[in-house]
């Protein structure tokens, strides 16, 4: 057995002062010598030296303080690996049977295994002291040779971790904290955008009712109820940015990008602001495309995001400016495009222009006062930083301000442009005779109620039923068999999902088409819905179009359904 002397460091250190980096070769002794004894008797950290067979020859002070023996209880008594962890060292022999295809039992081959291959192994370890306590420790393992190259030992370096995995702890606490603390405050602003979509149903439905209702209103209740429309609006498009906002900032916001046609994207968003820029007298130019330009985006997404800018340059522009949308492609940057949105409005001061995107500012002083123009450029931001593209603003105070953004290139086999959509609600009248289909709506809000039961009076062919609970609702659809029903979701008691479900296993109303009408408009809230059995999934605030369009399509579905039963049931056996 090799002895292992703790004078081994003194070779380098008396070269470097023959060298002359230190004074005389006896203050190099004395140094060598200062330097050994700090090492051995007064490290912090534990020095462990072992001959090859894992026997302790040296133990330092630090490894005395860290484990609890003395030097004269471990040195050619006990091994290294006696301080280890029991479950440990079977976990760690484990780990190293599979690494290297080879059965090691544990105990003090396992722990040099890799260091006796000429691989240095630094590891986290429990260890166990003398009086039994155990203690999370960092430990490296390195072999010890002799001028040959012949392993006559190891050397394990430790310290102790518990500090360390104690801060670690506090600080995944602590983010855990902020995270809960962040998940709260968009949970709060989602419901908050629930919340404010069922006043909002009521007050867009009753003002779009009576603006088209019989007898026509006078012109100036037709300009009060155009302002509250436009009120209505606003706070409606206020609370989609505020949802947004609370998805991205909770990472449930979807992002599905996909080759998008970057000219028919601006064909809608043409549609959606032309009557914006005429009302302030705004021109607005938009592009040509001589080729087919496809971008890396969400497409509704992108569409929120061109909508924002281009509204903003309309609404901060003065009666008789411009507006002129084109495009960049830069030959230093291939593959991508930049598409630019430039107006002649007043322009932006440096300081605000520095602010335009920050949560708190937005576009300026005069943001404040126009719809949500502030949060939309935040949420604008954050939107495209998802789909991998970049969002900038310039500006010349008196000239007019330039906002841009820039998005990856793709290809895509052809460009699809959808057909102009220009139709009107057109009720399909029953014909004489034929008794009304009757519509059963359950629903606890009395204005939900009084919204919907005006526009099925519209319908001649249509009649409804009310229940303003599940309970009631269930037993009128058992007794009154309606064609198709609308579900609220949020019921008192028994829930819209769970009515739902019991309606689909009773023989006598497992037919009938359910479409779940509510305002909770997040789309893991409709994929849900849908998956759990509705037939289809129409949020809050009712659009009058797609309302009609969806009970046309649950009556047809129930005809077909009704028809075929009856078929089956004349069929004979």
């Amino acid at each position: 057995m090799t002895k292992i002397e703790p004078t081994f460091l003194h070779s380098g250190i008396g070269d470097s002062a023959r060298a002359g980096t230190v004074g005389t070769p006896l203050e190099a002794a004395a140094k060598t010598a200062a330097l050994q004894d700090a090492i051995f008797h007064r490290a912090n950290v534990a020095l462990i030296a072992t001959d090859e067979t894992g026997i302790i020859q040296f133990f330092n002070a630090g490894a005395e303080q860290l484990l609890g023996f003395s030097a004269a209880d471990v040195v050619n008594k006990l091994r290294a690996d006696d301080f280890s962890d029991t479950e440990d060292a079977v976990a760690h022999a484990a780990a190293l049977s599979g690494e290297f295809a080879t059965s090691i039992a544990p105990g003090a081959g396992a722990m040099t295994f890799r260091a006796s291959r000429g691989i240095d192994d630094s590891r986290e370890l429990t260890l166990v002291r003398k009086d039994g306590s155990r203690f999370p420790a960092l430990v490296l393992i390195t072999a010890l040779k002799d001028k040959p190259g012949i392993i006559i030992g190891y050397l394990l370096i430790a310290t102790d971790n518990t500090a360390r995995m104690q801060a670690q702890r506090d600080l995944t606490d602590a983010n855990a904290e902020i995270e809960k603390a962040s998940l709260g405050k968009s949970d709060f602003l989602v419901q908050l955008s629930h919340e404010l979509r069922t006043p909002l149903n009521v007050i867009l439905g009753f003002a779009e009712l009576m603006e088209s209702g019989v007898p026509t209103p006078a012109p100036s209740q037709k300009e009060s109820l155009a302002q509250i429309v436009v009120a209505g609006r606003y706070l409606l498009d206020l609370s989609n940015k505020i949802l947004d906002l609370a998805l991205i900032e909770s990472g449930r916001v979807t992002i599905s990008v996909e080759p998008v046609s970057l000219a028919e994207v601006l064909r809608e968003c043409r549609d959606i602001v032309a009557l914006s820029a005429t009302e302030r007298r705004v021109r607005v130019t938009y592009p040509q495309f001589d080729f087919p330009c496809f971008v890396c985006a969400d497409r509704t997404r992108l569409k929120q995001v061109l909508d924002n800018l281009l509204l903003n340059a309309i609404r901060h522009n003065d009666a008789g400016g411009t507006v002129d949308v084109d495009y960049l492609l830069d030959a230093k940057t291939p593959g991508v495009i930049r598409i630019r949105v430039r107006d002649s409005g007043r322009g932006l001061a440096p300081k605000r222009l520095a602010q335009l995107f920050e949560p708190i500012d937005g576009y300026g002083h005069r943001a404040r006062v126009e719809a949500g123009v502030g949060l939309g450029l935040v949420l604008a931001r954050q939107l495209i930083e998802k789909m991998g593209g970049h969002i900038g603003a310039d500006s010349v105070v008196g000239v007019g301000s330039t906002f841009w953004i820039e998005l990856k290139t793709t290809i895509s086999s052809a460009l699809v442009v959808p057909a102009d959509d220009h139709a009107v609600i057109v009720p399909s009248l029953a014909t004489n005779g034929t008794p009304p289909r009757t519509l059963l709506y359950v629903e606890d809000n009395p204005a939900n109620l009084e919204l919907v039961r005006q526009l099925i009076e519209r319908r001649p062919d249509l009649r409804l039923l009310t229940a303003v609970d599940a309970v009631a609702g269930i037993e009128s659809a058992r007794v009154n068999q309606p064609e198709v029903i609308l579900m609220d979701i949020n019921l008192p008691g028994m829930n819209g999902v769970e009515a739902m479900k019991i309606l689909s296993t009773l023989p006598s109303t497992a037919h009938i088409p359910v479409i779940a009408l509510s305002a909770n408009v997040l789309p893991a809230d409709i994929a849900k819905g849908l998956k759990a059995g509705f037939y289809l999934y129409i949020t809050k605030p009712i659009d009058f179009k797609h309302f009609m369009e969806a009970l046309d399509k649950a009556l047809d579905h129930s005809r077909s359904k009704a028809g075929a039963a009856s078929i089956a049931g004349n069929t004979p056996h």
